[in-house]
């Protein structure tokens, strides 16, 4: 029997609660927002689609004393129109940070001891004041990260060379956000260093470092909002927890060196951040991450 709980049920969110209901991943799904309409018009829809559906679950709505058994919370607040308009996601912060002490201080109260996911944006830097407001320890507690901004490079890399995006390894590191980079060095198509293909005159991995770096603005310029692929990864990281797979993958995870949580690989099972995983990056590579890392801490502390 699995439980868990989604604070938050904006886009993101709702596109969380309805992959892991037709996946059949929740037996229990508690649903929390401070838009109480929302909650229960989201109650009635998922309700209503029971009948037509191979899984069901029970459904509990707005109570964070249901969280004190949950196996999983998923945090997905956020005001999207802050970052769209800006183009960077720390336009979230600040009522994101409140909003994170006060969710925080909830779910500490209600008694859980399970795993948190944090989706809601500025990523790292939300995870970060998580973390401080429930006390957890930091492999119990991380972010979705840049999962999704290696997606997007797998997505691009694979159009670029008419593949798959399975064909495609490697990693985005960094900042969910703009200081992210594509760590080129750790990425392959079909099994070749992608600096090979460059090396020929085959790809211009700079141009597509910021086109992979730009995809969720393209997404919301379209549609105001990015929901199925985020969804997809904290979905994916759901299995990997529930499945005790121990799947690497990067995600955001606390780096002693650097004092904060980043996109780093790791390896996710039933507790969560199993292990974090070096990887030997180029003079240049790390000294992106590195300066990533200073970019999260010094907006979260300003």
């Amino acid at each position: 029997m699995h439980k868990i709980g989604i604070i938050g049920l904006g886009h993101v969110g709702t596109t969380v609660a309805h992959i892991l209901l037709l996946k059949g991943l929740a037996d229990e799904l508690v649903m929390i927002d401070q838009n109480a309409k929302k909650v229960e018009a989201e109650y009635y829809d998922f309700a209503d689609s029971f009948a037509r559906t191979e899984h069901s679950a029970v459904l509990k709505c707005n109570d964070y004393g249901e969280l004190a058994d949950a196996d999983i919370v998923i945090t997905s607040f956020g005001d999207i129109e802050a970052t769209a308009k800006t183009g960077d996601r720390f336009a979230e912060l600040p009522i994101n940070k409140k909003s994170a002490v006060e969710v925080g201080r909830k779910i500490k109260e209600s008694g859980f001891n399970g795993i948190l996911l944090n989706i809601s944006n500025p990523c790292d830097a939300i995870v970060n004041e998580l973390q401080k407001a429930t006390g957890m320890p930091h492999n119990r507690i991380f972010g979705t990260g840049t999962f999704l901004d290696t997606a997007r490079l797998q997505r691009a890399v694979g159009a670029h060379f008419g593949e798959a995006p399975q064909n495609v390894s490697g990693f985005v590191l960094g900042e969910h956000g703009n200081s992210q980079f594509s760590a080129w060095s750790t990425v392959r198509l079909d099994g070749q260093p992608i600096s090979q293909f460059a090396d020929a005159g085959k790809v211009d991995l700079e141009k597509l470092d910021e086109e992979i770096r730009q995809s969720a603005f393209t997404v919301v310029a379209g549609k105001g909002y990015t929901s199925t692929a985020i969804a997809t990864c904290a979905v994916r990281i759901v299995e990997a927890i529930f499945n005790d797979k121990h799947e690497f993958m990067p995600a955001s995870v606390y780096l002693e060196q650097f004092g904060t949580y980043i996109g780093y690989p790791a390896v996710i099972g039933k507790n969560g951040v199993e292990k974090i995983v070096p990887v030997k990056l180029p003079a240049d590579e790390a000294e992106k991450l590195a300066a990533s890392a200073k970019t999260i801490k010094d907006k979260e502390e300003a």
